[in-house]
């Protein structure tokens, strides 16, 4: 209850919002979270990031705030990517756990609880996945967006991680004690900052699971097939050459001799 969020009171959970140009849905998606958290009962914390947007998502972030002090409004002066501003959401959030989720709310802020029950259960990143048996997707992408995922995963799977059916749904949560190391060792700022977390988590032997979500398709998307998709590959590649080059390894530690 609210009560259980009074000022002071340490965060259990803290869930990350970046927002680029998101002024059409930013104060719906921040009320449905509070609303969603406040009946979980235990202390949460809102931070809505705006990633340099053009529009009025700032303003509207921090009026959201002045009525909610559980809300957290920052800003990135330019548009730095998704990657860069999931990373800052986790530096300063204060929770235990931590959870990203799209502005759209594409995920329902209602799964949650099954990506926080696996945390519970001990692992260290839980991540949304639109591509189980399980997982419920109501309304699907255009076929051709539907397309560019397959070749995309396909492509990850063969040049960074294997293991995994979706590494691009925008709803995951973490161990923040268990992230916050390995931070330092995160480069990609945009489209493919998923992998490069997974990849990276992995190699630190951190646990991951996937967890089945709801997943409704909006119509209103940026991502752009062709260009997007070169850059999503050039990332990927970014992602093997840091692993080869080590920089992927924490300060001090050696590499091994199949590195």
């Amino acid at each position: 209850m609210s009560g259980s969020n009074l000022p002071g009171s340490p965060p259990r959970l803290s869930v990350v919002v970046p927002a680029f140009n998101e002024e059409k849905v930013l104060p719906a998606s921040l009320e449905r979270i509070r609303v969603y958290l406040s009946i979980r009962g235990a202390p949460f914390e809102i931070l809505a990031i705006d990633d340099g947007s053009g529009d009025d998502t700032s303003r509207l972030a921090r009026a959201f705030a002045e009525r909610h002090p559980e809300c957290r409004p920052l800003r990135n002066e330019t548009n730095r990517g998704k990657g860069y501003t999931v990373r800052r959401g986790i530096e300063e959030a204060r929770g235990a756990f931590v959870l990203f989720s799209d502005a759209d709310l594409s995920t329902p802020i209602e799964e949650a609880e099954k990506l926080l029950a696996a945390l519970e259960a001990g692992c260290d990143l839980a991540i949304g996945s639109r591509d189980l048996p399980e997982s419920d997707v109501r309304v699907r992408q255009p076929w051709y967006r539907e397309t560019m995922g397959r070749v995309y995963n396909r492509i990850v799977r063969l040049l960074s991680l294997s293991g995994f059916s979706d590494t691009q749904c925008g709803f995951k949560a973490f161990r923040r004690s268990a992230l916050l190391p390995l931070l330092p060792l995160l480069r990609i700022d945009r489209y493919s900052f998923d992998v490069e977390i997974l990849f990276v988590a992995r190699k630190h032997g951190l646990a991951v699971r996937e967890i089945p979500v709801v997943w409704i398709n909006r119509a209103d998307t940026r991502v752009d097939p062709l260009r997007d998709a070169s850059r999503m590959l050039v990332d990927l590649l970014r992602i093997r050459y840091y692993d080869w080059a080590g920089r992927y390894r924490k300060r001090g530690e050696r590499s091994h001799p199949d590195a």
